[in-house]
């Protein structure tokens, strides 16, 4: 029996280990017991309990409620905290999703006291190290035992930077192990497409018509702190509403909706507040989330994971930053990287609104990633 601790603090990390915890439960419960760690990142009840109530992963069994602070001061208590969980419970390996402060922070503990590292969603690569989740993912891959990339742009990104295919078990942080496995988030979406189907409402609740509205998601913070950038975004997407009298609905991050007020021109909010195509609501749940994506007919988002959602669902998608780690997608020609360019979002949504022959080819696995990674920790 092998024990690991999970470490999880923002919502996308609670949704990835669903797939996991799952896994586990399903198949291999009497090989792993897994202890899950919630540093307290996001510490809205909307980004956090309701996805952990709602997936039905377990419980954290420890919660740092560290909450929202400085970079610095943010990781530095997780460090804290994680480091003495590790002390305490000794587990055969850490487990990190991502690229947020709270793996940036599981990585630093656990690589300063030897305790081996898996790292999924390894290998991802956007080339802007002005990006803080650049810098944090590339720092856990480089400390990691196991590194499990979902995309073979990331494995190959793997080897660019020095890892070795040839390396075989023991695997540890001087002999690591790289796999390309394909994409948990894809083994979620599978799974829960269809409790979507049967419990969420949100269609019904909001009036929305399959595949006659499209779907925003806005929280990156070169987007949310800045009012040009803000601006444009919302310029674009109140002219594309206006012009094609299209419904276009905006689940809020708590931090898009605390600054709009502040960093949105009077003039612009008031024509957002009073178009009736624009529905601005509050963060959904997992189920209603994957129910909007799955019946929009487009995604213009600044959200790497949905990003990979809008391709899974067969939309097509306007990435609203300046790159992305998800190329194959762009490569694909089902999303166009249009920034925050009034411009080139329109461009963008009037290109792909007009493309009927997208392809979506497979491209993030078979759907079984989380029981690959199980095996692969039991034999590393």
């Amino acid at each position: 029996m092998i024990k690991i601790v999970t470490v999880i603090g923002a919502r996308p990390q609670i949704i990835k280990a669903a797939a996991l915890s799952r896994a586990i439960k399903n198949s291999f419960s009497d090989k792993i017991t897994e202890i899950i760690v919630h540093t307290g990142q996001h510490y809205d009840k909307n980004m956090s309990q309701i996805f952990i109530d709602e997936l039905g992963i377990p419980e954290p069994n420890y919660n740092l409620n560290v909450g929202s602070a400085s970079h610095g001061e943010q990781t530095a208590q997780m460090i804290t905290g994680i480091e003495k969980i590790l002390i305490k419970l000794k587990p055969n390996y850490l487990v990190l999703y991502g690229d947020t402060n709270s793996t940036l922070a599981g990585a630093i503990a656990a690589s300063k006291i030897h305790i081996p590292i898996v790292h999924i969603e390894a290998g991802l690569r956007s080339f802007n190290k002005a990006m803080p989740e650049e810098i944090n993912r590339i720092m856990c891959d480089h400390a990691s035992t196991l590194l499990f990339s979902p995309t073979a742009t990331g494995f190959n990104n793997l080897i660019n930077e020095g890892f070795s295919t040839s390396n075989s078990s023991p695997y540890s942080s001087d002999n690591s192990g790289i796999f390309h496995c394909g994409d948990i988030m894809y083994d979620n979406s599978l799974y829960f497409k269809s409790l979507s189907v049967q419990n969420s409402r949100i269609l019904n609740n909001l009036h929305l018509e399959n595949g006659n509205f499209i779907l925003g998601t806005i929280h990156r913070n070169n987007n949310t702190d800045d009012p040009v950038r803000l601006n444009a975004i919302f310029s674009a997407i109140n002219n594309i509403s206006n012009k094609d009298k299209i419904t276009i609905v905006i689940p809020l991050h708590p931090r898009t909706s605390k600054l709009l007020d502040k960093n949105i021109n009077k003039e612009l909010l008031n024509s957002i507040k009073s178009n009736k195509y624009i529905k601005l609501i509050d963060p959904v749940s997992f189920l209603d989330m994957i129910a909007l994506e799955s019946n929009c007919n487009m995604i213009l988002t600044d959200s790497g994971g949905v990003q990979k959602e809008a391709y899974y669902f067969n939309k097509p998608c306007i990435i609203l930053r300046s790159e992305t780690e998800w190329v194959e997608i762009v490569e694909q020609g089902a999303a166009i990287i249009a920034d925050a360019d009034e411009n080139k979002i329109i461009s963008s949504y009037n290109k792909l609104i007009n493309n009927n022959k997208q392809l979506f080819p497979s491209l993030f696995g078979d759907g079984k990633a989380a029981e690959f990674i199980c095996n692969t920790m039991i034999d590393g």
